[in-house]
């Protein structure tokens, strides 16, 4: 009845839990020498809707300004942050980013994110960074147990782009293959080509697990010089977070859910709950709406699920100090005898959870503590 639908009150150790870990992440992305960047909460909308960001305005909170355009909430940072970069004289390759984003189609209206993005860089160096700083994140996080899933668009898109599906077709197959829905791939493609074909991007549903994959598809496609190329590149990524002690899964029939990806594609899932905690990959042709084509690569960390899944901290030492009014400044005082205790002063009783309480009371001209 007080907050619109999707808005949400939070406190207490998620809260705690979120700031902790923006902090954390700020350390990480400043050791690794990333440059802070901040874009405006309101945008216009067409620089989401257009054919290269393929965002969708009936999923953003949106009005008319006074020039009648649409302007919206930040729905995307990735691609609020092309837009600010896109023209960038700098030489700065390495950027980083941390705030809310926009959509109705999260559980709540707003989700926090924190995210790298890495331009104007040369062959894989920005899947490498994006994902060993994904890596180093995560250890700081103290989070063990996590798998990191590999994914690439141009498998499923080298498949059906001989087929001259129209959108609402294609559209349904890119659903389905998302949903691995085998059956129905099948059924889409074989109407609207070969049986052949039908049957090999039907069974991209099935490519999912370990890297062993890689292996078995690399064998299938050594004559398509397109595929095997893919195959490679992920088994190089695929090798090097093996090598930094990672947990790999595979998803060579993962389709892009907006236009502007281009490349590989990553996401972590952590192991407890199956929660994505981040996703990214490549969108070089992201930043031609914007006057130009440049390498770029990134990822978004999900702080919601992050906050909800980090370690309980130890539990510090909580010391409530009883006093009157006259002896507030001397409790005050007294904090310094306990560094590195929460103390709570307080001038009644109350029955709050304390490992300790003490009584400040007068004893001549000065104050003494009394534990209770």
């Amino acid at each position: 009845m007080f907050l619109p639908a999707g808005s949400r009150d939070l406190t207490g150790r998620q809260l705690v839990n979120r700031v902790a870990i923006y902090e954390k992440f700020q350390s990480v992305v400043n050791l690794r020498n990333y440059q802070a960047i901040e874009t405006p909460v309101i945008e216009y909308s067409t620089t989401f809707t257009n054919p290269y960001a393929g965002m969708t305005l009936k999923k953003m909170l949106k009005w008319f300004d006074e020039e009648g355009e649409i302007e919206v909430l930040r729905p995307d940072w990735t691609i609020a942050v092309a837009r600010a970069l896109a023209n960038q004289q700098s030489d700065q390759q390495k950027w980083a980013y941390a705030g809310s984003v926009f959509k109705k189609d999260h559980a709540g209206v707003e989700s926090h994110q924190a995210g790298i993005e890495i331009i104007r860089t040369p062959g894989l160096y920005g899947e490498y960074e994006s994902l060993f700083t994904a890596v180093r994140f995560l250890r700081e996080l103290e989070l063990k147990q996590y798998s990191i899933e590999l994914g690439h668009t141009e498998i499923f898109e080298t498949f059906i782009a001989s087929l001259e599906l129209d959108d609402v077709i294609a559209s349904q197959v890119r659903q389905a293959m998302h949903d691995k829905r085998k059956d129905e791939v099948y059924r889409l493609v074989r109407e609207a080509g070969d049986e052949q074909t039908a049957r090999s991007v039907a069974e991209l549903a099935d490519a999912f697990g370990g890297t062993a994959i890689l292996d078995k598809f690399g064998k299938a496609w050594k004559n398509n010089t397109e595929l095997l190329s893919v195959i490679q590149e992920l088994q190089q990524l695929a090798a090097a977070l093996e090598e930094l002690g990672q947990d790999v899964i595979v998803d060579l029939g993962r389709v892009k859910q907006l236009p502007y990806y281009n490349g590989a594609m990553f996401r972590g899932f952590l192991a407890e709950s199956g929660a994505e905690c981040f996703s990214g990959g490549r969108y070089d042709e992201l930043y031609e709406q914007f006057g130009g084509r440049m390498s770029a690569v990134g990822l978004a960390f999900d702080m919601d699920v992050l906050a909800a899944a980090v370690p309980a901290s130890q539990e510090q030492e909580r010391i409530c100090l009883l006093t009157d009014e006259h002896g507030l400044i001397a409790a005050e005082a007294l904090r310094c005898k306990y560094p590195d205790a929460v103390v709570d002063v307080r001038i009644e009783e109350t029955a709050g959870n304390y490992d300790r309480v003490y009584q400040v009371v007068q004893s001549g001209k000065g104050y003494e503590v009394v534990e209770k």
